[in-house]
């Protein structure tokens, strides 16, 4: 009895576990960030990640002013630097499983773009 008792039990387990949806970390893809190359001083967002949201994300009817698509906003700094603190931007852009690749219906960023924006996160989202 004590067996059915202990298989049913850890099926359920199994089941449950199994349902569960998983949120992508971001801090691992911080952890995994290699700023070789990257000078944390001069990759801010005024120098480098403005022209990178401005062209690939915060666009009329994706993540611009006035048409945030699942309510993110990456037409600031301020409105980014939220973003990608509190959602699973890093996963999207990295295509990461349990994440929407972004851009949507779009080809994958640069690596070097990737990389940038990743070192921004990594070295405290420099204005």
């Amino acid at each position: 009895m004590q067996k059915i008792f202990l298989a049913t039990f850890f099926g359920v387990f199994l089941l449950i576990s199994a349902c569960e949806k998983t949120t992508p970390n971001n801090n691992n893809y911080l952890d995994q960030a290699d700023c070789t190359g990257i000078d944390a001083n001069t990759n801010t967002y005024t120098n480098t990640i403005k022209a990178i949201m401005d062209s690939n994300c915060a666009l009329s009817g994706c993540h611009g002013f006035g048409s945030a698509e699942a309510n993110v906003d990456l037409s600031t700094y301020g409105k980014t630097k939220t973003a990608f603190e509190n959602t699973e931007c890093l996963c999207s852009i990295h295509h990461g499983d349990g994440c929407t690749p972004m851009p949507d219906g779009g080809a994958k960023l640069s690596n070097l773009a990737i990389q940038r924006i990743d070192c921004w996160a990594k070295n405290g989202y420099k204005e």
